[in-house]
């Protein structure tokens, strides 16, 4: 038997820096946009652009997440400016990243490894008639934009989950880059060719895998700051592996953080400055990047959190759709609101404690303005003996 004979391990590259918690919990935050002045004129298209996704999800309780994103980091833009931001004028799709997430259309050619593994997938869940694929670029050809409704029916008579011939034939076009999600109308995503939906000069898949996965970890590690291997592949959905094989010549650069126990990499941009400036108060939405991902939300700032939409209701801790609440670099609270008519309703309120309490009061009325509330309405606080401080905080 022949005996192959194994690589020698490479040394681990030597750290340039060794950061505080401290100092890493302020690179984060600078880095996704919490810390210093917001850049207004570059609005929400720069906050996508510097973020290099959002993450999109059917919940819609405050608004929906997508939305959030962008009131999170700049205060009150309009909702409808929002909207028009991420879609008018080819600025974006939508694709699969960390999830479901609208990009900015110059990330295109990033995707282009995904979308040849999603063409050399071996097997699919659901089959696909004969005829089918077909049919549907043939009616986008020629009719344009359309819903997988437009196109003749997103399911059959079954359940949710029982597509119709239709709508697997689009998303599988959808996955392979051949159609393209341009818009979410009523929810329903609009489907376009990609050869009419992507400019030319960004449409040929010219980047072999090892570069788009090259860029992608560097793009995540700048929008990040700092990182385990597991946060920044996690930014796009990339197995660690992947993230390996390129990251000594991604451009991040090695450090350590203090209390993180686990190797880390960061922007070197973000090294190059010290983090300066006001923090944002307000809330967040539990699919916000800065802290989708629960170890390192409690890595970075000792809070556990996690979305208990799906948890049954008696089980439920802090609520359906709670939202943390960041006020001084810090989390400092919870809520999990609701809207009933013209009043945003706090359905439970958790605080960190008494120095918590103005800053959530001032994230409730902000939000409430956002969404066209006049009133606020407190149901629950904990502890309770902290209703009396908030409402009265409330009421300034």
């Amino acid at each position: 038997m022949t005996t192959v004979p194994k690589t020698a391990p490479q040394p681990a590259p030597q750290p340039v820096a060794a950061l505080s918690a401290t100092e890493a919990r302020r690179i984060a935050l600078r880095a996704q946009g919490f810390l210093g002045a917001p850049d207004r004129r570059a609005g929400v298209r720069g906050v996508l652009r510097h973020l290099g996704q959002v993450q999109l999800d059917t919940i819609s309780v405050l608004a929906r997440s997508h939305e959030l994103i962008p009131y999170a980091r700049l205060g009150a833009v309009g909702r409808t400016a929002v909207e028009e931001a991420y879609w008018s004028e080819g600025h974006a799709f939508e694709y699969w990243s960390h999830a479901a997430c609208i990009l900015p259309v110059e990330e295109w050619p990033l995707f282009a490894f995904r979308r040849r593994a999603y063409r050399d997938r071996p097997q699919w869940h659901h089959e696909l008639s004969d005829g089918s694929y077909a049919k549907v670029i043939d009616q986008l050809r020629a009719e344009g934009p359309r819903t997988a409704t437009e196109l003749g029916g997103a399911k059959n008579k079954g359940e949710w989950w029982d597509w119709s011939d239709t709508k697997i034939a689009v998303e599988r076009a959808l996955m392979y880059g051949e159609v393209v999600v341009t818009e979410r109308r009523g929810w329903k995503r609009v489907y376009d060719l990609a050869e009419r939906a992507i400019p030319e000069p960004l449409r040929h898949d010219d980047l072999d895998d090892t570069e788009c996965v090259r860029r992608l970890v560097r793009q995540a590690g700048e929008a990040l700051g700092v990182g385990t291997r597991a946060d920044i592949a996690d930014y796009h959905r990339l197995r660690a592996e992947q993230f390996d094989a390129v990251v000594a010549e991604s451009g991040l650069v090695p450090v350590t953080v203090e209390g993180w126990g686990k190797p880390a990499w960061a922007d070197p941009a973000a090294l190059a400055t010290e983090p300066r400036g006001r923090h944002r108060t307000t809330l967040l939405s539990p699919f916000d990047s800065l802290i989708w991902e629960r170890a390192r939300t409690e890595r970075i700032f000792g809070f556990t959190h996690r979305l208990e939409a799906y948890v049954p209701k008696p089980k439920r801790v802090h609520g359906y759709f709670a939202m943390p609440v960041l006020a001084g670099g810090r989390l400092v609270g919870r809520v999990d609101p609701a809207r009933e008519g013209r009043t945003l309703v706090a359905k439970q309120v958790s605080l960190d404690g008494p120095k918590a309490v103005p800053p959530v009061a001032q994230a409730l009325r902000e939000a409430a303005t956002w969404v066209g509330c006049d009133t606020v309405r407190v149901d629950r606080v904990n502890p309770p003996e902290l209703a009396p401080l908030l409402t009265k905080a409330l009421d300034a």
